[in-house]
């Protein structure tokens, strides 16, 4: 077991808790202490800390509807069943009634979910123990097919926001590790899908500099926005959303992040390694047009471009200057100590904003040059 693996894994973690703050709780202090070789284990752990802490709050009950054959009136007769009931001389009565149950969606899916971590030969003992013991208390909870959960229907409220954070890690585990074999039987990929590490990658540095700057310093604002297009008669048409990751903005600065998960973080033409075309004119677009949107504001814009660093032997790390904007290309280096990807992200608010926060020296930064990562493909 090589340190990479520790590493990267361990900065997954980080990443979710910056994403899910309820994972800074108490409850998932022993999750933070752990090392992992595995991301199956990391989610199982995740899991087994997050279903044992739903269990004492209480599983979340909803009203269910159930029509069933009884005794004694409950809500509504229904006339049809009864009909049937009499003609077979059963002294029993269709009732429609609606019912305050643990077996709902939201259960049905931690249930489902576990089960199939519980399947996984890469999940250890000693979560699958954990897991199995939970779900005992499962035994009155049916299973739901995860193929068929229709993930952005799911609403929550006050009495399941605690639910939150365990369908998006069981969200993340269907949706981007989840693959079927030819018998019909689940198991999990080894990866996990890019897209969803996208995703991540980008909430984490927004809840980052929300969390570490805009909460402790006044007028720093961290935001995912939208710039409206600088149009000369006004129509839009069907010109797309003009939607930005990150925003950053303090005093007279503003600085649009874009952020960039990809397993290649450059093009290369003809031999030759380029930034990406595509995403240096979608970082310009939005820095002009916000800039036409500040116009007599006396504020300056500028543009980032922070891709995720992969296995490749070069990194971009370069600032342009074009049309009088600054536009810089950077990497973070998730394969490094998580005190040395809040260091460069700390870095980047200093730099641009003169902002200064403590963090911790270069000696404690530990970086490797492995040639995989882990079970997860970026």
């Amino acid at each position: 077991m090589t340190e990479d693996r520790h590493i990267f894994i361990k900065n997954i973690y980080y990443m979710l808790s910056y994403a899910f703050t309820t994972l800074r709780e108490s409850v998932y202090e022993d999750v933070q202490k752990e090392t992992f070789d595995s991301i199956y284990n990391l989610f199982a752990a995740i899991l087994s800390k997050g279903i044992g802490l739903q269990l004492k709050q209480g599983l979340y009950r909803e009203y269910i509807n159930c029509v069933e054959d009884l005794a004694v009136v409950r809500g509504k007769i229904e006339m049809p069943g009864t009909i049937r009931n009499r003609l077979a001389q059963r002294a029993q009565v269709t009732c429609d009634f609606d019912e305050l149950s643990q077996n709902n969606l939201f259960n049905q899916i931690l249930k489902s979910v576990a089960l199939l971590l519980l399947k996984q030969k890469d999940v250890t003992s000693q979560y699958k123990v954990a897991l199995k013991r939970e779900m005992l208390f499962f035994s009155d909870i049916d299973e739901v097919d995860l193929k068929q959960v229709r993930w952005a229907d799911i609403r929550f409220q006050r009495n399941n926001r605690t639910y939150q954070l365990l369908l998006s890690i069981c969200q993340l585990i269907v949706e981007g590790m989840l693959m079927t074999t030819e018998d019909g039987e689940y198991h999990l990929a080894s990866f996990i899908d890019e897209q969803k590490m996208h995703r991540l990658y980008e909430k984490f540095i927004l809840e980052y500099y929300a969390q570490e700057f805009a909460q402790h310093v006044k007028g720093f604002s961290a935001r995912a926005s939208q710039i409206p297009w600088d149009l000369d008669d006004g129509y839009v048409g069907l010109l797309p959303d003009m939607q930005t990751d990150i925003t950053l903005s303090y005093g007279d600065q503003i600085l649009i992040i874009d952020a960039k998960y990809y397993q290649h973080s450059l093009q290369e033409n003809f031999g030759a390694h380029k930034v990406h075309s595509g995403n240096l004119y979608q970082i310009y677009t939005y820095v002009k047009n916000k800039e036409a949107q500040v116009k007599g504001a006396d504020r300056k814009v500028s543009g980032m471009l922070l891709y995720a660093r992969t296995n490749e032997l070069l990194a971009p790390d370069d600032v342009y200057h074009i049309s009088g904007n600054k536009i810089s290309v950077q990497t973070l280096d998730l394969n490094k100590e998580f005190s040395c990807i809040s260091a460069q992200l700390d870095r980047i608010v200093e730099d641009q904003f003169g902002i200064e926060k403590s963090r911790t020296g270069p000696g404690l930064c530990k970086s490797y040059s492995g040639t995989g990562h882990v079970d997860i493909s970026i």
